[in-house]
């Protein structure tokens, strides 16, 4: 887990980007995986966005 929170901002960006484009590749195929996909998205998305304002205020 120490590896994980010396991911930079945009690691959690593109790595949230991944996951939207394969959601949307998924959508027609499987719903369930769709749904899963979209959910780590997100919670990627506000880890970035976490970690850049934690980082903007040290």
């Amino acid at each position: 887990m120490s590896s994980f929170g010396k991911l930079s901002p945009m690691a959690f960006y593109f790595i949230s980007v991944i996951c939207f484009v394969l959601a949307n590749v998924i959508r027609e195929q499987n719903l369930t995986i769709y749904y899963i996909a979209v959910v780590v998205g997100l919670v990627f998305f506000f880890l970035g966005l976490y970690k850049r304002v934690k980082t903007k205020k040290e």
